[in-house]
């Protein structure tokens, strides 16, 4: 079992900075997420999109502030458990939490601060009827360890910045690399665009477009993918693996088992600390809720500092807290 003094939920740009926050207050940190690298919505969803209201960053991309986040945390020496999801909150006698992942992995801490941004991301499934039964047995909506596809056979769907990046990487992984995409334009940066379209040159992946996948086969596995193009006509490749990287949607999943104050899809916190109705639970941002909520970075940045504040209360009640400024103190006084 892990013991901490947060345990995050949710690596995006608010729980990263929550690290730094708390590490400036000696506390320790755990993140952890279901998608398997930090950074959220920003690195899974829109990793080259310009971000313009982060203070001092006139125009930042997504993954960039991400990387600047990690290496501002760095020094607190933070915890990471990435490709799972928390399923099990249970509060212990002594107020502190037991935390289980949807892999078994167990926390125990005597805070939880939930940054899960939206919620958990569930895939975007393609509209096949035996889809659910290759789901880990030859498709794979995210990738989590690319020597999986070492000397495989691997088609990637999709035509955003995702699906470009992982058919950029797998070109020098796997056997053979194939990009479907329905479409005769990619919605991604250009640079990869240009990218894919000069490994399909040299003829080190194969492209395919205004194409789209219909059917999955095989037997105890997935062994060929169906395509049918824009005027209908069939055809099949042989493939170990299809990767269809159509997006995530946001969906509260097991947030909602978890006896919190609930609008919809949001938790209602009190904005004192940004507590929940449950002592030592914080929600911080775009997962809460409360009157003139605004879902920007810049607010979660503001909430999880006010809430770090109460958690070293709880974390050490009988300890003194010391405010220092940074530019006083530096990292190394903290």
């Amino acid at each position: 079992m892990i013991e901490t003094d947060i345990l995050i939920i949710g690596a995006g740009p608010v729980g990263l900075f929550t690290v730094f926050e708390a590490g400036m207050l000696k506390l320790r940190c755990h993140l952890v997420d279901v998608l398997p690298q930090p950074g959220g919505q920003l690195e899974e969803v829109y990793p080259k999109k310009p971000i313009y209201d982060i203070p001092g960053f006139p125009s930042v991309l997504a993954s960039d502030l991400i990387k600047n986040l990690m290496e501002q945390i760095a020094p607190f020496k933070p915890g990471f458990t990435l490709g799972e999801r928390v399923d099990i909150i249970h509060q212990q006698e002594d107020g502190k939490f037991q935390i289980t992942t949807n892999k078994g992995t167990q926390f125990l801490s005597p805070t939880i601060f939930i940054a899960a941004g939206l919620g958990c991301f569930e895939p975007k499934r393609p509209p096949i009827a035996n889809i659910r039964d290759y789901e880990d047995i030859g498709v794979d909506y995210i990738i989590r360890d690319p020597e999986k596809y070492r000397g495989k056979e691997v088609v990637i769907s999709g035509g955003g910045d995702s699906a470009l990046d992982w058919t950029i990487y797998l070109a020098d992984v796997a056997k053979k690399v194939t990009m479907v995409h329905r479409r005769n334009s990619f919605s991604g940066h250009l640079d990869s665009v240009d990218k894919v379209m000069a490994l399909a040159a040299a003829g080190k992946i194969d492209v395919v477009l205004e194409t789209e996948i219909v059917d999955v086969e095989g037997s105890g596995k997935l062994e060929k993918v169906q395509l049918k193009n824009h005027n209908g006509e069939l055809s099949t490749i042989d493939t170990e693996y299809w990767i269809p990287l159509y997006g995530l949607s946001p969906m509260l999943g097991p947030i909602a088992d978890w006896n919190l104050n609930l609008d919809k899809k949001s938790i209602l916190v009190d904005t004192d600390d940004y507590s929940t109705n449950i002592k030592g639970i914080f929600a911080v941002g775009d997962i809460n809720q409360y009157k003139g909520k605004l879902k920007l970075i810049l607010c979660g940045f503001h909430e999880t500092t006010m809430a770090v504040q109460s958690a070293f209360s709880i974390c050490y009640p009988d300890k003194k807290k010391h405010f220092k400024y940074t530019t006083v103190a530096g990292i190394e006084g903290f």
